[in-house]
């Protein structure tokens, strides 16, 4: 065990890190960022920042010497960065768990061959690939291997013709060509799991996403109790199949006959992960600090139904006005506030910028319509454009 008082270590200052920062410094520890940036969510709240570039040795160096431990706060760290680290210090998630999630052509493959089920695929490695595809995958999206996320490197296609056009704007980099299927809704699991191999999960999230940003999650989904338990059973397989380390999020698809699909893996904590904050006895933070220093799992169970409501920085402008500074205005806090259910969280970003996620609100009640005409009202109070399918 890892005993508070000590230093834990966090690569990437983004709010994730943030919320982990606030979780580990409750519970008596310390933290030390590593970030890039001058200014950051995690950095600004975090015991220290150390600022240099994740693949930077003298800063992954100065960041080995001082903690007992790190962990990862987005999954587009650099594998060989965690590698380095695991030989000073004990690491959560491992590098093999994060190289698999943060490359959609190795998650695909690795979920494919261990037996989950996943919309069809194929991979475009080169442009011959892209010329060659089977038109049963059409229409469909073109995803980026590497870095795509919130929608980005994503390239719609409607016929075979338009995937070559779509791998050539991709940069003819390595892509996946994933069919289009028929969705009921979307889920998504959250997994904590030691190394013991004792995993738990919380309760299932059902997103509604706009633009491919997510914009709200209802816990519990609105789903059959039997597909919610199957969810969970998948979500803890893909855990175990993993040997994962830490805190996963497993997306999965509700499919028109009702399957279940697994859309993808990220090897942290998720946004819609934030209910679990002010809706269940031990959040995805506070398990994620707990894994890291090698302590008990906490108890996932929810005090009541909840709906995350996320906040981009688009409710800053009125809707006419741009992105430009005589447009912006602050939102009604205090309106917010008023709603009983509210649970305001705000990054602490210094800048509002349309898409920017800048928080999100939970509504926390004793049934879900009461949750869910909470949220109702905060939306129509920030001018959100509509009631997000709540």
């Amino acid at each position: 065990m890892i005993p508070p008082g000590s230093w834990l270590g966090l690569l990437g200052g983004g709010q994730l890190g943030r919320m982990f920062c606030m979780a580990a410094q409750s519970m008596g520890y310390r933290v030390a960022v590593l970030d890039p940036g001058d200014e950051s969510p995690a950095g600004s709240v975090a015991d220290r920042h150390i600022r240099a570039h994740y693949a930077d040795r003298h800063g992954l160096a100065i960041l080995a010497e001082l903690v007992a431990a790190a962990t990862t706060e987005f999954e587009n760290v650099p594998a060989a960065s965690l590698e380095y680290l695991g030989r000073h210090a004990r690491v959560t998630p491992a590098a093999d768990s994060v190289a698999t999630a943060q490359d959609r052509i190795r998650e695909k493959q690795f979920l494919a061959k261990n037996g989950f089920a996943v919309a069809p695929f194929a991979v475009l490695a080169t442009d011959a690939d892209a010329r060659s595809i089977d038109p049963a995958l059409v229409p469909g999206i073109v995803k980026s291997a590497r870095l795509g996320y919130d929608g980005k490197g994503q390239i719609r296609v409607d016929d075979v013709a338009r995937v070559p056009v779509a791998f050539a704007a991709m940069g003819a980099a390595p892509c996946v060509l994933e069919r289009l299927v028929a969705l009921t809704c979307e889920l998504s699991v959250i997994v904590a799991r030691n190394d013991r191999g004792e995993a738990a999960t919380w309760p299932v999230a059902e997103n509604r996403h706009r633009d491919g940003i997510l914009d709200s999650s209802i816990v519990p989904a609105r789903i059959a109790p039997a597909l919610a338990a199957e969810a969970r059973t998948i979500a803890l397989k893909v855990a175990a199949a993993l040997d994962y380390r830490g805190i996963l999020c497993v997306e999965l698809f509700v499919v028109a006959d009702g399957r279940l699909l697994v859309n993808e893996i990220a090897p942290r904590p998720h946004n819609s992960g934030h209910y679990t904050i002010d809706a269940c006895v031990t959040s995805q933070f506070e398990q994620q600090v707990r894994i890291l220093a090698d302590l008990p799992l906490g108890d996932t169970r929810a005090h009541g139904p909840a709906v995350m409501v996320n906040l981009l920085g688009d409710i800053w402008f009125d809707a006419a006005s741009g992105a430009s500074d005589a447009g912006r205005r602050e939102p009604d806090w205090r309106a917010v506030l008023e709603v009983p259910e509210a649970k305001l969280h705000l990054y602490g970003k210094d800048e509002a910028r349309r898409g920017r996620k800048m928080g999100h609100v939970t509504c926390v009640a004793q049934t879900l319509d009461q949750a869910l005409a909470a949220a109702r009202t905060i939306r129509r109070q920030l001018r959100l454009p509509d009631d997000g399918g709540l």
